[in-house]
């Protein structure tokens, strides 16, 4: 496999409708579609062999079937939207070594070369049981926003730790500067099914609970989650009624092509 060329893989999205600080949020209209089906176009432009709109939600599901999207109901009980995936596994019996991409369902603006990059990353690491992609990050504010969440690699490429504090802490600074390994996580990750089994037997972590920060519970457990450089820097994503807001007027300004 060629680095440009994409591996086989599949996307999923999980979308619920009870977002906690935005609920309905994948029903939300954007330049005179929903939110979530302008995540399944994003999609739909990537490399993935097959997308597939995870939700316990029937208007979400009625809302993403009008478009061909493919639908997977799940149960409402789920903790994070990897159990939810794991979920879809099982319901489609996908063999252990198939790659799946998880892309959150409020990322409207996905590049989809960044989805065919996280599959990348994860086949040239066998022994990662995850990967996930990062930006360089060079904004003080940012950097010192626990909004933001940091992540610290080897030289390998293999995730130390994820944070939303400022890390790798500048000892000698002034308070305002950046170390230029300093990288952004992004929220997209590539799994195998075979993992996304086993991840739903997993017990959670007090540093997951301590930083609400799902993947560390991977790492707690002893497991490598591979990290690569996005080929593109994401679009805005959705949490708040002010991103919907910025999001709105971002698309209406000039809709992405999708």
């Amino acid at each position: 496999m060629s680095e440009s060329s994409a591996p086989a893989y599949r996307v999923v999205i999980p979308a619920r409708f009870g977002s906690t600080r935005l609920p309905g949020k994948a029903l939300a209209d954007i330049a005179g579609k929903p939110l979530i089906e302008w995540v399944w176009r994003s999609a739909s432009r990537s490399a993935a062999q097959q997308i597939v709109v995870a939700t316990d939600d029937d208007r979400i599901a009625r809302a993403c079937e009008s478009v061909g999207a493919d639908v997977c109901l799940t149960r409402s009980d789920h903790q994070s939207g990897t159990d939810r995936i794991a979920e879809v596994v099982e319901t489609k019996a996908w063999p252990d070594d198939t790659v799946v991409v998880n892309l959150q369902g409020d990322e409207p603006d996905t590049a989809p070369e960044n989805l065919d990059a996280v599959a990348r990353c994860l086949v040239a690491h066998p022994e990662a049981v995850m990967a996930t992609l990062s930006v360089p990050l060079r904004d003080p504010e940012e950097f010192v926003d626990p909004a933001c969440v940091k992540v610290v690699s080897d030289r390998k490429g293999y995730a130390l730790y994820f944070s939303r504090a400022s890390v790798p802490f500048v000892q000698h600074g002034d308070g305002h500067s950046v170390p230029d390994c300093a990288a952004r996580h992004l929220g997209i990750y590539a799994y195998r099914a075979g993992f996304l089994r086993q991840y739903a037997t997993l017990a959670p972590a007090p540093i997951e609970s301590i930083e609400s920060l799902e993947q560390l519970r991977v790492m707690w457990h002893g497991e490598r989650i591979a990290v690569a450089e996005a080929p593109t820097r994401p679009g805005p994503g959705v949490d708040t009624p002010a991103d919907l807001e910025r999001v709105r007027q971002a698309f209406e300004r000039g809709q992405p092509d999708v």
